[in-house]
């Protein structure tokens, strides 16, 4: 083993190549004592409505830029550790948008200030919600259902909704469909969908408490996956910093430059 800047590095005895404990994760080419790092974590895993860059920027004592990375790479890690999980058995799902109408332009849902998302969530056998999964869809169009159906909903789960049409596509990747036509009524005024809209009145608050702004179409998934994490692992806040640090260890590094290179995708 030698040390080289402070860090300790291991040295092959017969090539030479040089690695250390935290090459290949996303600690890779940090600067920051992991002691930082794990602050970050320990803050963003137990914030229930989120934290901001700013505010992680006073508590750590770094730069702004340096706190908004750690933040991105670190939510990063939730999104992609819970995107590798299913939804089965009851599931109730939904249509929200994030951002809102801008003065002068299309109203409601063909707002070109609304990015398009699906809200979906597993109940037990007391229906009480389970598994939460929330993720950007190009639009509400049977395409786009699909194929968010057949990466996240296990083979004959039963979704319910409330009849937008183009939810009855979760057919044509082997799931039952149980439609419930609102009419004039609000779906949040059914008791059907007590759960989703609790949860989707629970991101409303979140985002808007913790995030002054970001940006939609290039940071949905990031932001959107790191609330589903922290609702998935709500009962065991305790293990949830541990669980975290694993899964940020395990994530293939970022480059600031690929996240901010973020395309839109949606």
């Amino acid at each position: 083993m030698v040390r080289h800047e402070g860090r300790s590095l291991f040295q092959c005895g017969t090539c030479r190549h040089q690695t250390s404990l935290i090459a290949g994760t996303l600690f890779s080419g940090t600067k920051l004592p992991l002691k930082i790092w794990f602050l970050a974590i320990y803050r963003i895993s137990q914030a229930k409505t989120g934290i901001s860059a700013l505010a992680l920027k006073r508590e750590l004592g770094v730069s702004y830029p340096t706190a908004w990375l750690m933040h991105h790479k670190i939510m990063h890690a939730m999104a992609e550790r819970d995107s590798v999980h299913q939804l089965g058995g009851q599931v109730q799902m939904d249509d929200a948008y994030l951002g809102g109408e801008r003065s002068g332009g299309k109203a409601g849902r063909g707002s070109e200030n609304k990015l398009p998302f699906v809200a979906a969530v597993s109940l037990d056998a007391h229906n009480h919600p389970r598994y939460l999964k929330l993720a950007p869809l190009a639009g509400f169009t049977n395409q786009a259902v699909s194929e968010w159906a057949e990466i996240h909903l296990k083979l004959g789960s039963s979704v319910s909704n409330d009849g937008l049409a183009c939810f009855a596509a979760v057919t044509e990747v082997g799931c039952f469909h149980v439609p419930t036509v609102v009419g004039r009524a609000k779906p949040r005024e059914l008791p059907d969908f007590k759960w989703i809209n609790t949860i989707l009145g629970n991101l409303k608050t979140a985002l808007s408490g913790a995030y002054k702004s970001f940006k939609y179409s290039k940071y949905a998934a990031t932001y959107l996956g790191a609330f589903a994490y922290r609702f998935n692992r709500r009962f065991n806040l305790h293990d949830l910093v541990v669980r975290l640090i694993v899964d940020v260890t395990r994530c293939q590094p970022k480059s600031q430059r690929a996240i901010r290179k973020a395309e839109d995708n949606f």
